[in-house]
């Protein structure tokens, strides 16, 4: 698959979520961990979904439209500690209601940062993806900011942590344009169904 337009639909910030006939991808991982540069890096456009340094800042649910054709959906970050135990709780509600209300998702990409051991939030999330029978696939971020040994070794250590095969894993990198052609292979068997 080939992404030739993408653009921005909508912003969500309560559980009125966005209805449409298309199908739904949605990518969710903890804060920082590289989801809006991998949206940018999909769409092959700098700038579609806002990126930043500091972690925490995708508070809403947004929606792209990818080829006239299927919704990709960035989920917010979870696991940021620099916010209040209530938002913290209300985040986690909203992200909960989304997952198991849209008729229209196929697939989530849980994203894990390569540099980082996955945490009991992102085992939770694995867990509540399987329990909840939605399609899930993993993919590890940010593999240029490691050598190949290091790389290797970090994705025996996820693998391990989360009860997976290296199959079951996409690695990828915006910088070096990693794993794009089996992130958008993935991506089309699910969202063009």
């Amino acid at each position: 698959m080939q992404v030739k337009q993408a653009q921005f639909v909508t912003s969500v910030a309560d559980k009125n979520f966005y209805k449409s006939d298309y199908n739904e991808v949605a990518f969710v991982g903890r804060s920082n961990v590289g989801k809006s540069s991998l949206i940018n890096f999909i769409a092959n456009r700098k700038r579609l979904a806002k990126t930043s340094s500091t972690p925490g800042k995708t508070k809403l649910i947004n929606y792209y439209l990818i080829n006239n054709s299927f919704l990709l959906v960035d989920l917010p970050g979870y696991g940021y500690a620099e916010v209040s135990k209530a938002q913290k709780t209300n985040w986690g509600d909203f992200l909960e209601e989304y997952l198991k209300s849209s008729k229209n998702l196929k697939c989530v990409y849980l994203l894990l940062d390569i540099r980082r051991t996955p945490t009991a939030q992102d085992e939770q999330m694995l867990k509540f993806l399987y329990f909840n029978r939605i399609s899930t696939k993993v993919v590890v971020t940010k593999t240029d900011t490691l050598s190949r040994s290091q790389v290797f070794n970090n994705l025996m250590i996820i693998c391990s942590r989360l009860g997976l095969s290296k199959k079951d894993v996409i690695l990828t990198s915006s910088q070096d344009r990693e794993g794009l052609e089996d992130l958008l292979t993935s991506i089309e068997t699910y969202a063009l169904k």
